[in-house]
């Protein structure tokens, strides 16, 4: 028997048994799902932006002189005997606000923004400046 005519004999039966077992075993399906499950990502979902913080004023000159008399009043409440007369809040200044994990300062939310951060000044007058 020649190659072609077993070709022409082999073929059909073997056509016949691939469909059967994809279509009837259910192959098929199983090969569908599990291509649909690797292209099935977590849904997208949008969150609004938090709203952002009004920036804090400086205290004025009434601002200040309320919390000058807050302050007193704080002491005359512990007494002012205690702690020998002196003065707990002597150069203090109001805490900076809590930070929150959505503010809009990102990496430096914890710094203070009284902070006067690092001289870079003399950057150019070193190598550096030759450089650029």
């Amino acid at each position: 028997m020649k190659r072609s005519e077993l070709k022409k004999i082999i073929k059909p039966i073997v056509l016949e048994c691939i469909k059967e077992s994809l279509f009837e075993e259910g192959v098929l399906g199983g090969v569908i799902s599990e291509v649909v499950k690797g292209l099935g990502t977590a849904p997208l979902v949008e969150h609004a932006p938090p709203p952002e913080e009004a920036p804090r004023p400086k205290p004025t000159g009434a601002d200040r002189k309320k919390i000058q008399q807050s302050k007193n009043k704080i002491m005359e409440a512990i007494g002012k005997d205690a702690y020998n007369g002196v003065d707990l809040f002597e150069g203090t200044t109001p805490a900076a606000p809590p930070s929150n994990t959505n503010s809009k300062h990102g990496a430096l939310k914890d710094l203070d923004p009284n902070d006067a951060g690092v001289d870079i000044s003399t950057i150019f007058n070193s190598n550096w400046g030759k450089l650029v």
